[in-house]
């Protein structure tokens, strides 16, 4: 028997890497989406080694103070996460949480030594993301919900879904209102388009995910990177296995392959790297990722509406006949890719910040154990575990976690040393640091943008607590 565990954040900054969550909020409920027990609204205490982005503070609305003073620390919302949440069989949803929430929560599992993969596999837990789902039923089943549009093109925005359709949405970025807004989303959905709904949270597994896409026929597939014309929906075609990740390459069908299949790699790559904004014309291959759950589903579903939604007709079929008789054209796309990823690789930067290590390499069966150890370790006695350590990494990481979670148990050599770490991470750079960069951002958004006051109070809530935590300059 499987729960939905819906949830949210508010973060720090709009990044993964170097944010943190600020507020965390759940609630979890049964295949029916009817609510179990009370809601989780948890504030995350931030660190004095983080500096929060102006516009992510403006965006929800909660004051760094406000999370010292009524926040637990991020050691024990780790272990509240993993002992009350991540129980077996929970399916995590959320709202774009694939790129943007999990990747919080992976990272403050690696701060706090806990497996940082496992909540959502293990113990026949899963995850999914209803963003994609939800464009997929606005182009292939939309009755039974209102669709809003955003300067005149289709969104499904949270909080203008739930205004379109009456769903109570008190406070809009908040973390538990998007929760309990969503919840009432997924419910109308179901409720709607049952088979659609089922059909999707049935493939949400990476290896059903693969089963169609390597079937070698054509399926329909959503994305935000499709064109808002046709509803982020078109069909695909597998050209690609990608050789180092669990994904596939995938043609859009909408284009002819024409002007490509006699293209070499090195003209491929210019076309296949093509950033958004810059004049030439991107090359229509998307690399889709099977455990980012993505919203396909096989061709039959298409019906003569739906197939206006998104465009599809007779040259579909006549571009996917033009793909099979050049093979040659596969090949010089595989070879296309090897040569990304080889730059790839040796254009990443040395990365010395530990804090941002989460993908250089698994935990071994040792680190498991010494993961373990770590948080069973009294708060005082955790400097002692330093030489046991064998992974660099991991001794790197502990004398952050302490000063961090159990600021009061530090002694003077280790108080010494985090005011160290503050100085680099805060003010090194100059007028480019950190610190430098914060203050004339919030310098830019009062001098350019007409503020509220509440708007104005958290700027200078914002102020001074910047000030409060600024460190002293090395002497």
């Amino acid at each position: 028997m499987h729960s939905f565990y819906f949830y949210d954040l508010e973060t720090s900054s709009g990044s993964p890497r170097t944010g943190r969550i600020m507020q965390f909020a759940g609630q979890r409920t049964n295949e029916d989406l009817e609510p179990i027990g009370e809601p989780d609204n948890i504030l995350v205490k931030l660190a004095d080694d983080v500096l929060p982005e102006p516009d992510a503070i403006l965006v929800h609305g909660i004051t760094p103070q406000k999370t010292l003073e009524e926040g637990i620390t991020e050691a024990e919302m780790a272990e509240y996460f993993y002992t009350k949440i991540a129980t077996p069989g929970t399916v995590f949803v959320g709202y774009n949480n694939l790129r943007f929430d999990d990747e919080f929560m992976r990272y403050l599992f690696y701060r706090t030594f806990y497996e940082p993969y496992e909540w959502h596999w293990k113990d026949d837990r899963g995850r999914w993301d209803l963003l994609d789902a939800m464009r997929m039923m606005r182009a292939l089943r939309p009755e039974g919900l209102q669709w809003p549009m955003l300067k005149d093109k289709p969104t499904v925005k949270l909080e203008l879904m739930a205004k379109e359709n009456g769903f109570l949405h008190e406070n809009a970025h908040d973390a538990l209102s998007d929760v309990l807004a969503l919840i009432q989303l997924a419910k109308a959905f179901k409720t709607a388009q049952p088979k659609l709904f089922s059909y999707l949270l049935s493939i949400k597994n990476k290896r059903d995910a693969a089963k169609l896409v390597e079937s070698g026929e054509p399926f329909i597939y959503t994305s935000g990177r499709y064109s808002s014309e046709f509803d982020k929906t078109t069909v695909v075609k597998m050209v690609l296995r990608h050789p180092r990740r669990d994904a596939a390459i995938v043609y859009d069908l909408r284009h002819d392959p024409t002007e490509w299949v006699d293209k070499s790699p090195e003209e491929l790559v210019k076309h296949w790297s093509v950033r958004y904004g810059d004049d030439t014309k991107p090359l229509p291959v998307k690399t889709m990722q099977y455990n980012h759950c993505p919203a396909i589903a096989p061709l039959v579903v298409l019906d003569d509406d739906s197939k206006k939604r998104i465009g599809y007709d007779d040259s579909f079929d006549k571009h996917q006949r033009i793909l099979e008789e050049n093979p040659k054209f596969l090949e010089n796309l595989e070879k296309a890719l090897d040569i990304m990823e080889d730059a790839q690789q040796s254009s990443l930067p040395l990365n010395d910040d530990v804090d941002t290590q989460l993908y250089d390499g698994f935990w071994g069966d040792r680190d498991r154990a010494d993961l373990v150890k770590i948080r069973q370790t009294d708060p005082s006695e955790l400097g002692s575990l330093m030489e046991d350590l064998k992974n660099k990494r991991l001794r790197r990481m502990l004398p952050l976690y302490k000063a961090r979670n159990f600021p009061k148990q530090l002694s003077g050599d280790e108080r010494i040393a985090w005011e160290k770490h503050r100085r680099k991470v805060m003010l090194e750079g100059g007028e480019s640091s950190k610190l430098a960069k914060v203050m004339s951002r919030m310098q830019t958004i009062a001098k350019d943008r007409k503020l509220s006051s509440d708007e104005e109070y958290l700027l200078s809530e914002l102020q001074l607590y910047i000030e409060s935590i600024i460190p002293e300059p090395d002497m």
